[in-house]
């Protein structure tokens, strides 16, 4: 278990047996109206949900399909965004970063930070985001059996910080697929608070030659079954018109379509968790 502090106090604590939090955004930051704009809306579903989130939101893809697809606004312009968010919203945000070198001066503006799925062996990437002593959400790879993060929280927290949660996103399984093995979780959550990904593991890497595919009808399922085994966290990008995105749309969930999932969501929690009253 970990709390993640906003503004010199606690926003929420991070632990499997505790009521869920989520991380929601676009996967892209595609400019600072639309940042502000989706912000507003996710903080006041959340706020009518009683669940505690962090927006999400990447101010560069660097994991690409193809060199022509859509990376972001940049590190300056979207670490900007995110301040100006975070700010104005009064809401934690959370970013990814992809090279050592930018964990100490994204950590001043987020308060979170995520390593991408990618990455996860990429033991300088891991011990620098740790090293910020801010939480870290550490994807687990494709290419990775779950008992194997254990070697890389291992890395993380040899830097002293212990705030470090896993983060399922499924399996390769052949080419241009992906699986969630939902006993991955269970083995997960004996190391570390664990988020589940429920919009990347629908992806379909590569489907589309140029970009990635996704099913973006599965992610309520898989969520749900995610929230029936009991994991600290929901991972979900979520956009006003993912059919119009510019990166990830196929597996993201539509703005209009959150609030009824959240509703959902919290019941398969409080079942698995089996709580009344727990304080946040």
């Amino acid at each position: 278990m970990f709390e993640l502090q906003f503004n010199g106090r606690r926003w929420f604590a991070a632990g499997n047996e505790l009521p869920l939090f989520f991380i929601a955004g676009p996967c892209a930051i595609e400019g600072r109206a639309h940042a502000m704009e989706v912000s507003a809306a996710l903080k006041e579903i959340f706020a009518s949900a009683g669940i505690p989130f962090v927006y999400k939101s990447s101010f560069d893809k660097a994991n690409r399909s193809s060199g022509s697809g859509f990376r972001g606004v940049g590190m300056t312009e979207g670490l900007s965004i995110l301040a100006e968010v975070r700010e104005k919203q009064g809401i934690p945000v959370l970013t990814d970063i992809h090279a050592p070198e930018q964990a100490a001066p994204v950590a001043e503006v987020v308060d979170y930070l995520q390593t991408p799925a990618f990455l996860c062996r990429q033991t300088d990437l891991i011990l620098a985001a740790a090293a910020t002593m801010k939480p870290v959400n550490i994807k687990k790879g494709q290419f990775l059996a779950p008992w194997e993060m254990e070697n890389v929280l291992k890395k993380a927290q040899s830097t002293g910080n212990n705030r470090i949660s896993l983060c399922e996103r499924g399996s390769s399984f052949g080419y241009g697929n992906l699986v969630v093995d939902m006993r991955g979780l269970e083995i997960m959550k004996k190391f570390a608070p664990v988020v589940f990904d429920a919009t990347h593991s629908v992806q379909l890497p590569g489907a589309h030659g140029t970009c990635s595919g996704g099913q973006r009808e599965f992610v309520p399922a898989l969520a749900r079954a995610a929230a029936a085994i009991g994991v600290a966290g929901i991972f979900m990008e979520v956009h006003p018109d993912p059919d119009k995105a510019p990166c990830d749309g196929p597996n993201m969930l539509a703005l209009k379509d959150l609030p009824a999932f959240l509703s959902l969501i919290r019941e398969f929690d409080a079942v698995a968790k089996k709580h009344t009253e727990i304080d946040r």
